[in-house]
């Protein structure tokens, strides 16, 4: 039952990063498009009546005076708090597949016995800190939903728009911890593969749906 729970949550935060990446990236196209799409429009307006073009100069102002009434003003505000929200749960995601930037010079030189116990405290450190942000953040979306500031063009409660930040740390803090008792488990650091191993003793290797680094024998390589 955990499993299947786990699994849901990996697809909605995959399903959530997704539609925003996709949302945002359309309706940036769509407001350039627009934008440009007046100006050129105006442009050929103005040319057409200078050289006496009267279809032309007729034609050009009625499709600027067509896209000037989809009005797309809020469209700048929006894009922003997709971005929001998609830095936040991506944040969440980088912890699940291991892809944070992270400097292991230090640990990879110390002792096998010593490294485990330093890796755990990296890893719990993370968790905590995240925790400390969710919790901060509650407390400020819920003194803030006690007021009525809303946002400028599109006029959406601020409160529901900083909801992403305890959401997506809280969910970075359990993906921490997830990571930590997969790496307690088995002994593997959560990484991502970018292409098949290529050097003996290095591979790449899986465990309910988490991808890890594993050892592979030298012999398999051959």
């Amino acid at each position: 039952m955990i499993r299947i729970l786990l699994r849901i949550l990996d697809r909605l935060e995959e399903i959530l990063i997704g539609i925003l990446i996709g949302a945002a990236t359309i309706l940036i196209f769509v407001a350039v498009v627009q934008r440009y799409s007046m100006t050129t429009a105006i442009d050929l307006s103005n040319w057409g009546r200078a050289h006496g073009v009267v279809w032309l100069q007729q034609g050009g102002r009625a499709v600027f005076l067509f896209l000037k009434q989809l009005n797309l003003t809020w469209a700048q505000e929006l894009c922003i708090y997709f971005f929001i929200w998609m830095a936040k749960f991506g944040a969440a995601y980088g912890v699940r597949q291991g892809i944070h930037v992270g400097v292991d010079v230090l640990v990879n030189r110390i002792g096998e016995n010593a490294r485990r116990p330093v890796i755990v405290f990296a890893l719990l450190s993370g968790a905590f800190f995240t925790l400390t942000i969710g919790t901060l953040g509650s407390v400020f979306v819920y003194n803030m939903a006690g007021t009525d500031q809303i946002s400028p063009d599109l006029e959406l409660p601020m409160w529901f728009v900083y909801l992403a930040i305890p959401l997506g740390s809280y969910l970075m803090c359990f993906r921490f911890l997830q990571v930590t008792w997969h790496y307690l488990r088995t002994g593997e650091i959560v990484g991502h593969a970018h292409a098949l191993p290529t050097v003996p003793g290095i591979g790449i290797a899986g465990d309910e749906g988490i991808p890890g680094l594993a050892v592979v024998p030298e012999g398999a390589m051959r």
